[in-house]
């Protein structure tokens, strides 16, 4: 009688797709959040407004969708990136979970810095295989508001009646071909160091995660729920996305510089401070904040549940095929 196959528990593949599932369905909860953000780090501090003005002024020019803008890239982005990242970290975990048994350790647990240690493995890999994508997302994200702006700026000058017409969002393939053909392959790798230096931001995120679960665990003598998972996330990244913002906004100017100006990671923050001040730095926060606290939340809370029906599922087909054998 054939047995019935197990999935292990430390699958990567079921975390890599439950951490994909969980990214899209947050992303796609919490998009005008990241579109609000994006735009506000990428403008200049004379055009500055509120949350609720820009919400308005968006919705104006560009309809409900234009809170969507790059959000099919931004999905595609957002399920390669999350699967890389859990398929490695993962990897990571299980190793340094066998080391600690192998030494005859008294807990598997990850301690602090082996957390660490792998969320940077993991955030290494990631970035370096997703920075094309996040280019081509800020762009689009961006570029549309752009357009209306210079659509305005030229009705303005020459005393034509203002035609409150919808523009065309780019699209991303659209966006992709312009950018090899303008700026060539080498702009798909444009502020791939600060998002290397923002890899510090998971860590931060997953260690405190980590901690917390843990502490939970032992306490409640129990697995942690999809509640405290979602409250254990939003904290976890509150504190990351805080620490770490002034490099997302730096990240973001330099998806978008032309290619005129070409800078550094350290001369794009100098130029902030010496245009705007300290503050520049800081542009978005507030909804940068919101959105990765609530995505961050979401996500822990959807992954769980994910991984639990991804091993099911799993363990079904490999029992079928076993069967059919």
């Amino acid at each position: 009688m054939a047995t019935k196959p197990v999935v292990p528990q430390n699958d990567n593949v079921a975390h890599a797709l439950a951490g994909a599932g969980g990214g899209v369905l947050s992303m796609v909860l919490t998009y005008p959040l990241i579109t609000l953000s994006t735009r506000a780090q990428v403008e200049s501090k004379r055009a500055e407004t509120n949350f609720l003005a820009a919400v308005k002024r968006i919705v104006a020019r560009e309809g409900v969708a234009g809170l969507y803008s790059g959000l099919d890239s931004a999905v595609f982005g957002i399920s390669v990136t999350n699967f890389v990242y859990y398929y490695w970290y993962e990897w990571t975990r299980a190793f340094f979970e066998n080391a600690a048994a192998k030494a005859g350790r008294s807990s598997r647990k990850l301690t602090t810095a082996e957390s660490m240690m792998a969320g940077a493995l993991a955030g290494s890999a990631t970035v370096i295989l997703t920075n094309p994508i996040w280019v081509v997302n800020t762009r689009m994200t961006t570029r549309r508001e752009s357009l209306e702006a210079s659509a305005e700026l030229v009705v303005e000058g020459s005393g034509a009646k203002a035609v409150h017409g919808k523009t065309k969002a780019p699209t991303t393939i659209g966006t992709l071909m312009a950018l090899l053909r303008e700026e060539g392959p080498q702009a798909l790798f444009r502020g791939v160091i600060p998002a290397l230096v923002l890899v510090i931001n998971p860590i931060l995120q997953y260690t405190l995660f980590e901690q917390m679960k843990n502490i939970f665990e032992a306490r409640r003598k129990r697995n942690i729920t999809p509640t405290m998972a979602f409250l254990f996330g939003a904290l976890g990244k509150l504190f990351a996305t805080s620490i770490t913002y002034p490099y997302i906004t730096v990240k973001s100017q330099m998806h978008v510089a032309d290619q005129g100006r070409k800078e550094g990671m350290t001369q794009a923050i100098r130029r902030v401070i010496n245009e705007e001040g300290y503050s520049g730095l800081y542009k978005g926060i507030g909804s940068k904040v919101t959105q990765s606290v609530l995505t961050a939340a979401f996500l822990f809370a959807f992954k769980d549940v994910l991984y639990d029906q991804t091993v099911k599922l799993r363990s079904t087909m490999a029992a079928r095929r076993a069967l059919k054998a």
